[in-house]
């Protein structure tokens, strides 16, 4: 939608067009003089009239329709040079040329009116369709309303609109229009330059205003359903994550207690032999440690979860951090084998939580690669540095690529009883990765083991 033009140059151009038609239509009639009556040619002007109506209004129509009548007078009817007629047969061929070019001027401004009113019309309907995307397409309402007060002062070709949700005041230099719903209730405010014009300002009341509440009572009504579903959606999550715990409980916790339990009762008897002592006091330590670890994860995906664990950001050397998490496996760190490239940068991060992150992905790795070695390689990248965690298991398949990463999910090979675990190793992992400014993703094929690629900017 485009400002109006200039109405003084409007007019002057419009004169100028007058000169030059009523001017052109007189010497054409010249050469028909020689074929038809000159009473009769007074027609050859009423494009001209038509003309100058249409594009400028039925004053200067009605000007044109009287200075054609006085140039057909003036130099085509006798006495030629004088605004007299010797004939009074022609005052009636003249009365009738402009009563015609009058009703032609009029048709022409009522065409033209109906043509800026169609016009104004489908440019409003236009800003209404424009704003509807800008407010409907965006993720916020709120955010989208600077971008709908710009478009809205481009169309009306005003200096400045602003958009603000609730009840605002105007102030000296603004006016305040209220934007309301339909009950009455006022939901935003349309701040606009209380020197705009007039018409301007006729429009923002008359179809503007009324339409963009309406715009704004919808997005706004998008977004409360939006957060009802994603709170909707947070709360089926818990659910499934509290049944999923239970069933951690039920399962992963019980099964080291029942053990532990069971040996305690076996220590009391009184027929053990030695031997027999010493190797239910070991399950006892294995079963207590098992059921240790578990109760760690437990803690850390409760304050990765609740956004409670902060990393204690240093310069990490990622060598150490590799090397402390296989000595945490203890003889199963054996079958980790270690290459680092000796240009690989030190890390700003967190040295504990990595050293959690790769402890989990090795014992990961192992349960599935036996009897084949997990293969650990660290390198810079361009400007990160790419950890890969290699084994020689049965793979992923593509479609729990991103599932594995959720806590308690077990895949399809676990899940069959390939591999015991808790399902929790690499949620956290993941977790921790992220809290320090990492990713983690899969590669992997069904049948060629997979490799679980860590990055961190260097």
């Amino acid at each position: 939608m485009q400002a109006l033009p200039n109405r003084r140059l409007t007019a002057w151009s419009g004169l100028l067009t007058t000169a030059i038609a009523v001017a052109l239509a007189t010497l054409a009639i010249y050469p028909l003089e020689q074929v038809a009556p000159t009473v009769s040619l007074g027609v050859v002007y009423l494009p001209a009239v038509l003309l100058i109506a249409a594009y400028w209004g039925f004053a200067l129509g009605l000007l044109a329709s009287l200075a054609s009548a006085a140039a057909f007078n003036f130099f085509h009817l006798p006495p030629v040079g004088r605004f007299t007629i010797a004939n009074s047969s022609n005052w009636v061929a003249l009365a009738a040329f402009v009563l015609v070019a009058v009703v032609v001027a009029t048709m022409a401004e009522l065409a033209r009116g109906r043509a800026v009113e169609a016009e104004r019309r489908r440019a409003e309907a236009d800003l209404a369709a424009t704003l509807a995307r800008e407010l409907l397409a965006g993720e916020r309402t709120e955010a989208a309303l600077r971008a709908t007060a710009n478009r809205l002062a481009q169309a009306l070709a005003l200096p400045s609109a602003a958009v603000e949700l609730g009840v605002r005041d105007g102030g000296e230099r603004q006016l305040a229009l209220p934007l309301t719903d339909a009950s009455g209730r006022q939901l935003a405010t349309l701040l606009v330059p209380r020197d705009a014009p007039g018409e301007t300002l006729q429009r923002l009341y008359g179809q503007v205003v009324p339409a963009l509440a309406a715009l704004v009572a919808v997005a706004l009504h998008r977004d409360q359903a939006v957060a009802e579903a994603v709170e909707t959606a947070a709360l089926r999550r818990s659910n499934e994550l509290g049944t999923a715990l239970l069933r951690a409980v039920s399962h992963d916790l019980r099964t080291p207690l029942t053990a532990i339990v069971a040996a305690g009762h076996a220590l009391g008897s009184q027929s053990l032999s030695a031997e027999e002592r010493v190797q239910l006091s070991g399950t006892v330590v294995d079963e207590g440690a098992r059921l240790g670890l578990l109760i760690d994860k437990l803690f850390d995906l409760s304050r990765l979860q609740s956004g409670r664990l902060e990393p204690r950001r240093e310069s990490v050397s990622i060598e150490e951090v590799l090397l402390g998490a296989q000595d945490g496996l203890g003889d199963a760190g054996a079958d980790v084998q270690l290459a680092v490239d000796p240009d690989t940068p030190p890390l700003t991060a967190d040295a504990a939580q990595l050293e959690r992150v790769f402890a989990n992905l090795f014992e990961n790795a192992l349960r599935y690669s036996a009897p084949e070695p997990v293969r650990v390689s660290a390198r810079r990248v361009g400007g990160r540095v790419v950890v890969r965690v290699s084994d020689r298991g049965p793979g992923i398949p593509e479609g729990e690529h991103e599932r594995i990463f959720e806590p308690f999910y077990r895949g399809s090979g676990a899940a069959a009883g390939h591999a015991p675990g808790s399902g929790l190793g690499l949620a956290i992992a993941k977790g921790f990765v992220e809290a320090n400014g990492g990713t983690i993703a899969v590669e992997s094929l069904p049948g060629q083991g997979t490799s679980l690629v860590v990055s961190f900017p260097s």
